[in-house]
């Protein structure tokens, strides 16, 4: 076995777990939980248990393909639990784990923010879009509108 110097040790660690660095572990979770329909299910399932058909309901705009992709990822990192109960028709109930209940106040967090700023980013955003508009007409020579 081979005995690294302390210092070797700490720049190992500090790249194994920079989740700038894409070999790092917390970069494949931290591009799981930033995707949209992982956020949505985190949230329709907060207040409790639901059934594939009501998450269907709740999130709109999920295709059946994405919403159960997004279902089987999030059983599969240990977030949420898939119960089936036999029975015609087949009853099967998502819910929550510790683990998944420990990033709703991250997540409240995120969406109370958003909430809050959301005129900012709206307006930067049209100062932005307009300073390119006017970047663009004077690069080319052409006026829009």
């Amino acid at each position: 076995m081979v005995t690294l110097p302390a210092a070797a040790r700490r720049e190992r660690d500090r790249q194994r777990y920079n989740a700038n660095l894409a070999g790092c572990p917390g970069h494949e979770l931290l591009a799981t939980l930033s995707d949209k329909w992982v956020t949505l299910v985190l949230s329709a399932l907060a207040d409790g248990p639901r059934r594939y058909s009501e998450l269907s309901r709740t999130i709109s705009g999920a295709s059946q393909k994405m919403l159960t992709q997004t279902l089987r990822k999030l059983e599969r990192d240990g977030l949420l639990t898939r119960a089936v109960t036999p029975s015609v028709p087949v009853r099967v109930d998502y819910r929550l784990t510790p683990l998944g209940e420990s990033l709703l106040p991250v997540q409240r967090a995120i969406k109370d923010w958003a909430e809050t700023h959301i005129e900012q980013v709206h307006a930067a955003r049209a100062s932005y879009d307009g300073t390119r508009a006017v970047e663009s007409e004077v690069s080319t020579g052409v006026r829009s509108g």
